[in-house]
């Protein structure tokens, strides 16, 4: 038989045990920290939206001249930019360019997306630097060796060069955010589908490409819209024939000075505003992004 000795010191509290009878750690609540961090925010939020509230009221103006608090309540300059041919000529430019280099960013970014997510080898952090450079290089940098490059020394036509451009600038939303779609995907699926004897185009078809359906979708629109409403590469690589609607704006706020451009941006914003609610509600956009900063 041993005898075991418990020694004490004075003051020492008697060792428990019992686990389940641990007393609960008491957390000590941080104070004024909450209170600077959402003061901060509300500020931020105001500094943001506050002078886009003004462009909104600003369209909806009687007056003949962009000022705020607007004389009167008219949608007179809704239909004069809807009429205005230098903006619908270019908005169909815009949404023309917008589209093919989104496609063409999504034929290169998805295959880049899923071999940098399912396939380890060397160098496979450098090709993925590569892949989202476009987003660290400013996009006059990029716009001007482009100009020089493609319109300065070989005579690309003007519509060739926005489109390499804006393909190249929107590369890395795709890769991106597919493979952060791809990234929350469960690869048990398809290695599943592989044990049933499917084969690879199959099991791409059917299981992978449904799994990064959410992530496509985002991608497209998100593309769709930084493509739109970009102002830098297009006001570099812009011909005399072929204009974006964000530079026509820009120029025609530099002759006039007419509520006409606040309710040309309001139907921007309220056309962005709309993709987004259908990607939210279709997709899961706060999702897929939820899912990039993993």
């Amino acid at each position: 038989m041993t005898i075991r000795t418990v020694l004490r010191l004075p003051g020492a509290q008697p060792e428990n045990k019992n686990p389940k009878m641990t007393p609960p750690r008491t957390v000590q609540p941080t104070t004024g920290r909450r209170p600077i961090l959402g003061a901060l925010a509300i500020i931020g939020y105001m500094v943001m939206i506050v002078p886009i509230l003004f462009v909104v009221a600003a369209a909806f103006s009687g007056g003949d001249s962009l000022q705020f608090p607007p004389e009167s309540f008219s949608l007179k300059w809704f239909a004069a930019a809807a009429s205005y041919k230098p903006f619908m000529t270019a908005l169909v430019s815009s949404a023309q360019l917008a589209v093919l280099a989104t496609v063409l960013a999504l034929i290169i970014g998805v295959p880049a997306a899923l071999a940098l997510q399912r396939s380890t080898f060397a160098g496979k952090g450098w090709v993925q630097g590569l892949f989202l450079s476009p987003l660290i290089v400013p996009e006059l940098v990029v716009g001007l060796a482009l100009y020089q490059q493609l319109i300065a020394g070989l005579g690309t036509a003007a519509f060739t060069a926005l489109l390499v451009g804006h393909t190249a600038l929107l590369i890395p939303y795709a890769v991106r955010v597919t493979g952060a779609s791809l990234a929350l995907a469960d690869p048990f699926v398809e290695e599943a589908a592989r044990g049933l004897g499917a084969r690879p185009f199959k099991v791409f078809t059917s299981v992978t490409l449904p799994l990064l359906r959410p992530g496509i979708v985002s991608a497209a629109l998100l593309s769709f819209v930084t493509s739109f409403n970009n102002v830098p590469l297009s006001l570099l690589l812009q011909g005399r024939t072929f204009n974006t609607l964000p530079v026509s704006m820009l120029d025609y706020v530099q002759k006039s000075y007419d509520p006409m451009i606040a309710a040309m941006s309001t139907l921007i914003l309220a056309a962005t505003i709309v993709f987004a609610f259908i990607a939210e509600r279709t997709v899961g956009f706060a999702t897929i992004f939820g899912g990039i900063n993993k």
